[in-house]
């Protein structure tokens, strides 16, 4: 061997800066579950009841207005879904869905949604609180100041939102306005987590002409558990017409790719918007409705975000119904591929390694949906393994 000793120990030494991944902040994949839809209720029309009278406003639109637009068996996963667990993940909302209103109310509101959130929560829960800049920033920390005096001390699940995020600055202000929450609620540190909104321009691209987000994510120092796309806030801001303001608009495909790139291997979800088309009314406009959420659900999926925003107990019909059958129709190939990457066997696809984490994922992610089942899955200990 002709190179030395010393130009290999020169070489290992340079290469220790190069873990892409080993960046401060950075958490890389976290384990466990993601919510496939976040739920955003306005405060002051929430209550300990909400979670089971959307389901069951769900399940009434069903009986009032036929089947939605998929096959029967998904169909009934779907009802069942609504019956037990028809929201993942909620947000109480204090900010746009909710507005400005006087501080003895909206102190009253946060008071009662900690209280109805103590017992029986959904798996995921937290609040949007009011923007980080300052005309807002002292009334956002008073209304989570609140909330979590009302909860006690919240569980892992727990997700604090904050809108409009512009620059690196909002995650040193959510950090340290997390940490004083902490000290002053007897908290352990970091306990308390976050999400940005992503529904400016200036999170996308800073006035140097780099992106803000990689920042971000560093400054937020491993609380930041997601980037949600906010259609609305970021079309206007684009000057989009409201008739063609929409999550699969040009601009929101540019955003939610750069928020991909962005958060790639630091453990940061990504979540699309919403749609502002109700399924209500009439029973066409329900099944016209329904049939557009289902399309953008099922594209959001196809484009690796697994997580949206819903905004009617009618979206939750085809919130499950879309994702159900998106495992459903990747499941016989996923467990077929990865059944012969374990096993060394080329039928067809030369699958790498990193196609054979993608599968176990799709798969692991279908699990905790509830959209496949033990069944499904002929290798759960060497899915594990594969990632």
């Amino acid at each position: 061997m002709a190179l030395s000793q010393r130009d290999l120990d020169e070489l290992a030494a340079r290469a220790e800066h190069l873990d892409r991944l080993q960046l401060p902040g950075q958490t890389g994949a976290r384990p466990g579950r993601q919510p496939v839809h976040t739920v955003y209720v306005p405060a002051d029309r929430f209550g300990a009841e909400t979670v089971g009278e959307w389901g069951n406003a769900a399940r009434a639109l069903v009986r009032d207005h036929g089947r939605p637009p998929f096959p029967d068996p998904i169909v009934e996963m779907v009802l069942a879904k609504l019956t037990t667990e028809p929201i993942e993940d909620l947000r109480v909302d204090f900010e746009d869905g909710y507005g400005r209103r006087p501080d003895e109310e909206e102190d009253a509101h946060a008071t009662a949604a900690g209280t109805a959130l103590r017992t029986g929560p959904p798996p995921f829960f937290g609040l949007r609180c009011k923007s980080l800049e300052p005309d807002t920033v002292l009334r956002a920390a008073r209304t989570i100041d609140l909330f979590l005096t009302a909860l006690g001390p919240p569980p892992d699940t727990f997700v604090i939102t904050f809108p409009k995020a512009t620059s690196a600055g909002h995650a040193d202000a959510a950090v340290l306005l997390c940490r004083q929450l902490e000290h002053a609620h007897g908290l352990a540190e970091d306990t308390l987590r976050f999400e940005l909104q992503v529904e400016t321009p200036q999170a996308i691209l800073g006035a140097d002409g780099r992106s803000p987000l990689p920042e971000m994510i560093v400054r937020s120092h491993g609380r930041l558990t997601g980037l949600h796309y906010g259609t609305y806030d970021y079309s206007t801001a684009l000057g989009i017409a409201p008739t063609y303001q929409s999550l699969e608009h040009p601009v929101a495909d540019h955003a939610k790719a750069v928020m991909q790139v962005a958060a790639a291997g630091t453990g940061v979800a990504i979540a699309d918007g919403s749609t502002n088309v109700l399924p209500a009314g009439s029973g066409e406009d329900v099944h016209r409705a329904w049939a557009l959420h289902a399309r953008l659900v099922r594209r959001s999926l196809e484009r690796g975000i697994y997580q949206g925003w819903d905004l009617h107990p009618g979206h939750l019909v085809t919130r499950w119904g879309a994702t159900f059958e998106f495992f459903h129709d990747g499941v016989d190939e996923a467990v077929r591929r990865l059944g012969h990457y374990l096993g060394r066997r080329v039928r067809g696809h030369l699958d790498e390694p990193a196609t054979a984490r993608a599968m176990a994922h799709f798969l692991l992610r279908g699990l905790h949906c509830g959209a496949l089942g033990p069944g499904h899955v002929r290798h759960p200990l060497e899915v594990l393994e594969a990632l």
